[in-house]
């Protein structure tokens, strides 16, 4: 693997990273200002990010307040960043110059799975092949014998659902994938410990082992203490497909890693111009690059979900489960990449350094490059830390 200085890295700017009504926006970012040693809230404005720390000292306490998009947009600040320097630094793994972090912090980090029907059938692919990519065209096939079209358009938990599920189990195709894909209960899982996600123009994880694995763009919805949206923004929640295929009991060791989860490049609060039906409506994109020449391209519709956002956020928050500092819930993902890179018949799978970028035109971009996790800028700064840091700085 190349050194950390040598590594291929993504081309950032305000225009390749900012949603493209950013001056209509109220949007939050986190920037690490070496000089104290730790995270800044800030507020994007026009060409510069503006400390806002001493308003709120986490992003967690700034969406608790009713006021939160009035105080990003007006609320007088400290010092400002230029968003290009920022950006720059951010890129290049400059960790001696300020740069950004995930726009998240005490935020738990949950994740929604097999929200959509295309990706849910390639769940059932990796659980019946075993997590062995060279199985997966002759699976695919007989399963869409079988399912065809059956699935679309299914509300989970319906009649219709039930319907469906006699159907499979006939044919010997029931799987737990399908239980949380159209049954009545959605599966929720902490996708990664508290403040551990990167930002835009972080290197993203990917375990050493895995040779069948693929970036899942999100939508992620930013939820306050009392399970309300306050906020979105793009997650990659990496997919580590030869190793959940093997038992769903791996679906730790598959999905939390060092770097295994970006978040960014900014939260968009929802306000009188972005509100919950426009995260409803987010056509999320996917583009890839590898060091090779090679080139995919996909996308992801939030319009074709098969369970609203906000019943995703009620199975995760209510009288069952509470979130004192709130959190942000990774809304699944379309997209699950069947294209052959390799060998024929094996599909998609990660190359080291591949540069990953997935935008939305009103979230923006989020981009970042693929290491394996073990090569990876180790994790370091935690709860402790932080709290620490902003304890020094006068803040709490």
């Amino acid at each position: 693997m190349e050194p950390a200085a040598t590594r291929p890295r993504p081309a950032l700017t305000p225009g390749t990273v900012l949603p493209e009504d950013a001056a209509a926006a109220a949007l939050v970012a986190r920037v690490h200002e070496p000089r104290w040693g730790g995270p800044c809230v800030a507020a994007v404005r026009g060409g510069h990010a503006v400390d806002l720390t001493a308003v709120a000292p986490t992003v967690s306490d700034l969406l608790e307040r009713e006021d939160a998009a009035t105080v990003v947009r007006e609320a007088p600040g400290g010092h400002a960043w230029p968003l290009d320097e920022l950006l720059e630094a951010t890129a290049t793994g400059r960790r001696d110059a300020p740069h950004l972090l995930a726009p998240v912090d005490l935020q738990v980090i949950k994740a929604a799975g097999v929200t959509f029907a295309r990706s849910l059938l390639e769940r059932v692919v990796e659980e019946r092949t075993g997590g062995d990519p060279a199985q997966a065209a002759r699976i695919r096939t007989r399963i869409g014998q079988v399912v065809g079209g059956a699935l679309d358009g299914i509300r989970p938990g319906s009649p219709e659902a039930g319907r469906a599920r006699e159907l499979l189990v006939s044919e010997g195709l029931w799987s737990q994938y399908l239980e949380v894909g159209i049954g009545p209960d959605p599966e929720v899982f902490t996708k990664a410990p508290v403040l551990s996600a990167v930002g835009t123009g972080a290197d993203i994880g990917v375990l050493a082992a895995s040779v069948w694995n693929n970036p899942e763009p999100e939508a992620v919805l930013v939820v306050d203490s009392r399970g309300r949206v306050r906020g979105a923004t793009l997650g990659n929640d990496v997919n580590l497909r030869d190793i959940e295929g093997r038992s769903a009991l791996l679906l730790s060791r598959a999905k939390d890693n060092n770097a295994s989860c970006a978040i960014g490049p900014f939260v968009r609060l929802l306000d009188d111009g972005f509100g919950i039906d426009a995260v409803r409506g987010l056509d999320i994109d996917l583009r890839i690059d590898g060091t090779d020449g090679y080139v995919l391209h996909g996308s992801s519709s939030m319009r074709e979900i098969s369970r609203d956002v906000l019943d995703l956020v009620a199975a995760t928050h209510g009288a069952h489960h509470q979130y004192p500092d709130g959190f942000v819930l990774f809304t699944g993902t379309l997209f699950a990449p069947t294209e052959d890179r390799h060998a024929p018949g094996e599909g998609f799978t990660h190359e080291h350094g591949d540069i990953v970028r997935i935008s939305s035109p009103r979230l923006g971009a989020l981009v970042n490059t693929v290491v394996p996790s073990e090569q990876a800028a180790p994790w370091t700064f935690g709860v402790r830390a932080l709290m620490r840091n902003l304890a020094r700085r006068g803040l709490l």
